[in-house]
C-alpha cells in the first residue's frame, strides 16, 4: 500500500458512509415514489424532522441507542449497516484498484447495487433509476478504457452489454415473461458495459449459483416465497466479478491450457 493510499482511504471510508446515509433514503423512498432530494428526512413512525446531528452516519444511531429522539421508537439497524457496508466496500475498492478512474466507476456501481438489492428483495422490482445509474458508470468506464487503450477496447465492453442481457431477453420472450423481470435484463446490460463480456459471464454464473443455493435454504428455513428476487444474487456476482473477475479469467484460461 502506497503512502498516498494510507492518507486517502480514511476519507474514502468517511465519504462512503455519508453516501450510505443517502442510500438508506433511496431504499425507503424510491418504492413509495417519494422525493429523495428535496423532502427533509424524518422519523418513519412519528414524522419528527431530523436535525443534522441526528443524521451523522453510524454515530447518530449509536448515540441515540437506535431510537428516535422524539418518540423513542426503534430505528432499524438497516441504517448503520448500509452506511458501514457502503463505506467498507468503497474502501476495499480503492484499496484494490488504487486512486483511479476504475475505482470511481466501481464505487458508483456498488452503491446502486446496494439500493437495488434491498428494493428488489422487498418488492421484486429493480428501480429503473438504479440501472440507469449503473449504465452511466459503464459508459464512463467505456470512455476511459478507450482513452487509455484505443477504440479496440470498445468491442469487449459493448459485447458485454449485449451478451447476458440478450440471453435473458430471449428467455423472457420464450417463457412469455414468466422466467424473470425486465429489470434483471437491464441490470445485466448496464453491468456488462462496465465489466466487459468476460466479467459479465462470471457475474451471471456466480449470481445463478448463489441464487440456486441460498434461495431454497431461505424457502425452507425462513418461509421465503418461491418467487426469486434475482437482483441481490446478480449484484453479488457483479461485485465479485468486479473485484476478482480478471484473476478468475486468468486462472480458468491457465487451467484450460495446462
Amino acid at each position: 500500500m502506497t503512502s498516498e493510499l494510507v492518507v486517502i482511504l480514511p476519507f474514502v471510508f468517511l465519504f462512503g458512509i455519508t453516501v450510505g446515509s443517502f442510500l438508506n433514503v433511496c431504499i425507503y423512498r424510491i418504492p413509495l415514489n417519494e422525493d429523495i432530494v428535496r423532502e427533509q428526512s424524518h422519523c418513519m413512525s412519528c414524522g419528527y424532522k431530523l436535525r443534522w446531528y441526528d443524521m451523522i452516519p453510524v454515530f447518530s444511531w449509536l448515540a441515540l441507542g437506535g431510537k428516535c429522539r422524539s418518540c423513542k421508537e426503534k430505528i432499524s439497524v438497516q441504517y448503520p449497516v448500509i452506511e458501514l457496508a457502503n463505506g467498507v466496500l468503497w474502501t476495499l475498492t480503492v484499496l484494490r484498484f488504487g486512486f483511479h478512474f476504475t475505482s470511481l466507476w466501481y464505487v458508483g456501481c456498488i452503491s446502486a447495487l446496494i439500493v437495488l438489492s434491498l428494493i428488489d428483495w422487498r418488492t421484486y422490482e429493480i428501480p429503473f433509476s438504479c440501472n440507469l445509474w449503473i449504465l452511466a458508470m459503464g459508459t464512463g468506464n467505456l470512455i476511459t478504457e478507450c482513452m487509455a487503450g484505443g477504440l479496440s477496447r470498445a468491442p469487449e465492453f459493448l459485447t458485454g452489454a449485449l451478451l447476458v442481457s440478450g440471453f435473458l431477453e430471449l428467455l423472457i420472450l420464450l417463457t412469455k415473461g414468466r422466467a424473470m423481470g425486465g429489470g434483471d435484463v437491464k441490470l445485466m446490460f448496464a453491468a456488462g458495459l462496465l465489466l466487459g463480456w468476460k466479467g459479465i459471464l462470471w457475474a451471471f454464473l456466480i449470481g445463478c449459483i448463489a441464487g440456486s443455493i441460498i434461495h431454497p435454504v431461505l424457502m425452507k428455513w425462513r418461509n421465503k416465497s418461491r418467487v426469486l428476487a434475482f437482483g441481490p444474487y446478480l449484484s453479488l456476482g457483479i461485485w465479485i466479478s468486479m473485484m476478482w473477475g480478471r484473476q478468475m479469467t486468468d486462472w480458468y484460461m491457465g487451467y484450460l491450457l495446462r
